[in-house]
């Protein structure tokens, strides 16, 4: 099991790092073309994933040394907090990104009068606080006198039964702030959003699928990446103890890093043209020297900024 694990965090490494890297770019430069709330907001979505995959090969080292950690406990806990703020992070950024979508088609003409970037800045700002400090709060508990000492070799995952007591009615809390509010939010504006979209009559067909796409691949992500994890927390709270099969259950978590790129390509026009240019520009520079054509400037997503 433990070579599955490597596999599967080595695996999602070699995938999601240049994947979000080129996320990166291609919303770094809509962002400094114009803006949109969607844009600021999948910009930090992908921070959020690189940050997380930049944890793996702890993660991975972790895993190859039969799950014990022999770096310093500094590194366990630094690496903890990243690894699973950034999980909480995207569900919220996901949840605010099919709103921002929601209020641009539903209610397009206030929409256009009051939202700004800074309005998708401002979410940002608020979404990192709210998944920091709730692994901050668990931190404490990590750090209480009754904790794993570092000598135990085990990072994060050897609690007193205390301390079990303190933290499974967090992580049912998590469930409910980090999960269950955010993919019935999201489930509704979609929805909603979707339904708009298929009486505008006028509507490019490419654009409707791109917008679509977006919406069941997110949707997808809740499914497949944060509901087994999340039953985890709900089992754990009425078993009173750990369930057997988190550790895979947080394997998943991870096709997260991978799976947000690849909606991002489909569902975005701005991608889909970064995507093309580096693909052009390496191609020239190892084979025949052709010329490149810039990105098309465009809304980042189906329902974001100023275009469906």
């Amino acid at each position: 099991m433990e070579l599955f694990i490597l596999a599967y965090y080595i695996i999602i490494f070699l995938f999601g790092l240049p994947a979000n890297i080129l996320a990166l770019y291609a919303f770094s430069c809509k962002i400094h073309t114009k803006a949109s709330p969607t844009d600021v907001l999948l910009l930090n979505l992908t921070v959020s994933d690189l940050l997380f995959l930049l944890c793996l090969p702890l993660k991975m080292y972790e895993v190859a040394s039969g799950m014990h950690w022999l770096l310093p406990q500094t590194l366990c806990l630094l690496s903890t907090f990243v690894f699973y703020t950034t999980i909480h992070n995207s569900s919220i950024l996901l949840t605010a990104t099919s709103v921002d979508r929601y209020l641009c088609v539903g209610y397009a003409v206030w929409y256009r009068q009051h939202v700004r970037a800074m309005h998708g800045v401002l979410a940002s700002v608020f979404i990192w606080i709210l998944s920091s400090a709730h692994f901050i709060y668990l931190y404490l508990i990590e750090l209480m006198p009754d904790s794993s000492s570092p000598s135990s070799g085990v990072c994060y995952d050897n609690f007193t039964e205390a301390q079990l007591g303190v933290i499974q009615p967090i992580r049912l809390e998590l469930c409910v702030v980090f999960f269950i509010l955010p993919l019935l939010v999201s489930s509704f504006c979609y929805v909603r959003f979707i339904l708009i979209l298929s009486r505008i009559s006028r509507l490019q067909p490419e654009k409707r699928r791109r917008a679509a796409g977006m919406a069941v691949g997110t949707l997808l992500v809740f499914v497949v990446c944060f509901m087994p994890y999340n039953i985890t927390h709900i089992l754990g709270y009425i078993q009173g103890g750990s369930v057997g099969w988190r550790t895979e259950a947080l394997l998943l978590t991870a096709t997260n890093a991978i799976l947000d790129p690849i909606i991002f390509y489909f569902s975005s026009s701005t991608f889909q043209g970064s995507t093309r240019k580096v693909i052009c520009l390496m191609w020239s520079n190892g084979c025949c020297k052709t010329k490149c054509t810039s990105p098309p400037v465009e809304a980042a997503t189906a329902g974001g900024g100023a275009t469906a």
